[in-house]
């Protein structure tokens, strides 16, 4: 199936262009609205989450006593995404908002400045706090935001908690052999070393209620991370941001974000906080199951680098389950593929022998197709960034953990040559 050069060159600026065309569903229609997005209002106690992912976890964890709504609409992804005019409004009369603190979700940063300087009764909760992020080249970071003054620190997460530890001599899903950047010494891509018990958490993390002694979920040297202060500083300058926020495909950092969710939401609510942390802890269960499928099928693969033909947004999935990522398009979503970087993948397919191309279920797939009709390989498999969801999967009753199942694995599965999989998602 490989064409000449001079072909692929021919071909390559229509199907560049091509390839952002993502947010929508993949007929190009409009979306239809998950519980009615933005113009579904709150009535009784309850709050905002702002994308699927965290409207997810939030729903698992509230269970009967908050309502949840997830303003951005099935068939679109949180990053990127803009609401309308009166959901900061909505968000400032609610109980609760839960956001990641990325530039990545800008209006959701400036809702929260906008809710602390005006000093509106409504608890936010940055999912992130207490993991380093990854930088958009691989290299890991302590997501400080020049965040000033006082940092909620000391307002939860207090007390030392034993969960969420990481094992021994290694801060925070650091690795160990003196590379401190989620870097193998032989390539600058997101590789563990042979013993990755990396940025994992302890096996038998004593799920979060909180014990007297917790340094987790807040950084002890000099890195003000992720708290939210007074004066918030986000760097806003970075368009997309340095640091990816993408944490939530690991399912293993998941179970931190669940515990800040927790947490939200007991401050928010207390009479109900024994519920909230019970709750959290079932799904966190669930969690470390969905960890533990990962870690099994990927345990033994005969290829260990994954072709996706769109924006990188599973390194910590590959840092997690020890496989690298080559993508044309690089990480970052200011990132576009050249020609170079397409020549690049078809001979990196053929060298491996790779027969899976992949690529994001929210994004096109011409790329990807255009990889495989110029190389050896026989196929393109979709991966979800679990960001987003459509009106079939929320018809199929999916949320991330199904997602995660139903498509990640299996894809993966076949694309790194674990064991034979049909695919039928």
């Amino acid at each position: 199936m490989n064409s000449t050069r001079r072909g692929l060159l021919k071909a390559s600026g229509v199907v560049t262009a091509g390839v952002l065309a993502g947010c929508i569903g993949e007929d190009g229609s409009e979306p239809a609205a998950q519980g009615n997005g933005e113009t579904e209002s709150l009535d009784g106690d309850g709050g905002y989450a702002a994308f699927f992912t965290l409207y997810d976890w939030t729903q698992n964890i509230a269970g009967e006593h908050m309502d949840i709504i997830n303003p951005v609409p099935a068939g679109e992804i949180g990053h990127g995404w803009e609401p309308t005019a009166n959901l900061q409004t909505q968000v400032a009369e609610s109980d609760i908002f839960i956001y990641l603190d990325s530039p990545e979700f800008r209006w959701a940063q400036d809702a929260v400045e906008s809710i602390e300087s005006e000093g509106t009764d409504v608890v936010t909760v940055n999912a992130l706090e207490g993991i380093d992020l990854l930088e958009f080249d691989g290299h890991d970071h302590d997501h400080g935001h020049d965040h000033d003054d006082d940092h909620h620190d000391d307002d939860h997460h207090d007390d030392d908690h034993d969960d969420h530890h990481h094992d021994d001599d290694h801060d925070d899903h650091h690795h160990d052999d003196d590379h401190d950047d989620h870097h193998h010494d032989d390539h600058d891509d997101h590789h563990h070393d042979d013993d990755h018990d990396d940025h994992h958490h302890d096996d038998d993390h004593d799920d979060h209620h909180h014990d007297d002694d917790h340094d987790d979920h807040h950084h002890d040297d000099d890195h003000d991370d992720h708290h939210h202060d007074d004066d918030h500083d986000h760097d806003h300058d970075h368009e997309h941001g340095d640091y990816d926020p993408h944490v939530w495909v690991d399912p293993v950092l998941a179970q931190t974000c669940v515990d800040n969710i927790a947490d939200g939401l007991a401050e928010a609510d207390p009479d109900n906080a024994d519920d909230y942390y019970d709750n959290a802890e079932a799904y966190k269960n669930e969690l470390q199951d969905l960890h533990e499928q990962f870690e099994s099928a990927l345990a033994d693969t005969h290829i260990d680098t994954l072709v996706l033909a769109g924006h990188d947004s599973f390194q910590y999935l590959a840092e997690r389950y020890d496989f690298e990522i080559h993508s044309p398009q690089g990480v970052s979503p200011q990132d576009e593929a050249t020609t170079s970087d397409i020549i690049d993948s078809i001979e990196l397919v053929n060298e491996l022998g790779i027969s899976h191309v992949t690529y994001d279920y929210f994004e096109s797939d011409n790329l990807a197709q255009q990889i495989v009709a110029e190389s050896d390989a026989e196929e393109v498999a979709t991966l979800t960034p679990a960001e987003g969801s459509t009106p079939e999967w929320n018809d199929d009753g999916w949320g991330y953990i199904e997602q995660m199942e139903e498509i990640n694995l299996p894809t993966l599965e076949a694309a790194l040559d674990a064991h034979t999989s049909d695919l039928s998602y």
